[in-house]
């Protein structure tokens, strides 16, 4: 049996996590969610710092032709034939922080839009957590089209989808990425590791796509949004993730009101 002591530090660390990630009140039933989730554009979004106008709208430029030109299209994997749309990522061309889930879900599939569910919910709390928005993050995954049932992606999925991603990371240079999920930090770090065990510290990611050419880029790998709805528990654990990466790009938690 848990002491007390135990079971009321380890709620008092719970509480704290889920009010920085938005929520207020623990859920009296279970699978019954109230909360409306804000609907981000499908638009790569040009910054309104003038000095950065130039390599934003370059970058945004790049990506609306590797979107359009290449992905809207894809047929390199049987995926294709049952998806409603591709959904290509969205947020700051020039972005910072990248977040990189595995795949679309159903919401996503019918919007065109990543992580808009209930995941992306709770990953837009992560996000305001760290001081940020969606609009100052770029947000995408591995795939680009939804598996059938929501299923883990493929190893021929990912290998036929995978380039599209490491050229949209090519294009934004980002400093700092968060592997959201196993398939995720797997595909991103050519690992077989377990997400349990490669969360909690940095990796290097070569944006050049081979190990040891370039300039490394640190990721952090971290429970997905989607897991963490089923395990909340783990959510302390994903915030002293986030905490590392805000360290990393000097940002401050926001106050709770």
């Amino acid at each position: 049996m848990t002491p007390p002591d135990e079971l009321r530090s380890s709620l008092m660390q719970l509480l704290e996590t889920e009010a920085l990630f938005g929520i207020r009140e623990l859920p009296v039933r279970r699978g019954v969610d109230t909360a409306k989730p804000a609907r981000p554009s499908r638009e790569v979004r040009i910054p309104s710092a003038p000095a950065a106008e130039p390599a934003a709208e370059n970058n945004t430029a790049r990506l609306r032709v590797l979107d359009e030109q290449q992905v809207k299209g894809c047929q390199k994997c049987g995926l294709h034939q049952g998806r409603t749309q591709t959904v290509f990522g969205q947020g700051h061309p020039s972005a910072r922080l990248v977040f990189v889930g595995e795949a679309p879900g159903f919401e996503e599939d019918r919007t065109g839009l990543a992580f808009v569910g209930r995941a992306g919910q709770l990953l837009t709390n992560m996000i305001q957590a760290m001081s940020l928005t969606r609009d100052e993050v770029f947000i995408c995954n591995v795939l680009k089209c939804r598996p059938p049932n929501n299923r883990d992606p493929a190893a021929d999925e990912i290998s036929a989808c995978s380039p599209y991603l490491f050229e949209q990371l090519s294009i934004i240079q980002p400093e700092v990425l968060i592997a959201l999920g196993s398939p995720a930090a797997k595909t991103l770090l050519n690992t077989g590791e377990s997400i349990g065990r490669l969360r909690g510290r940095f990796h290097d990611f070569y944006l050049s796509g081979l190990p040891g050419v370039g300039a490394a880029v640190p990721l952090m790998p971290t429970y997905h949004p989607a897991y963490l709805l089923r395990n909340p528990a783990d959510k302390a654990k994903t915030w002293d993730d986030l905490q590392k990466v805000m360290a990393k790009l000097g940002l401050t938690a926001r106050k709770r009101t």
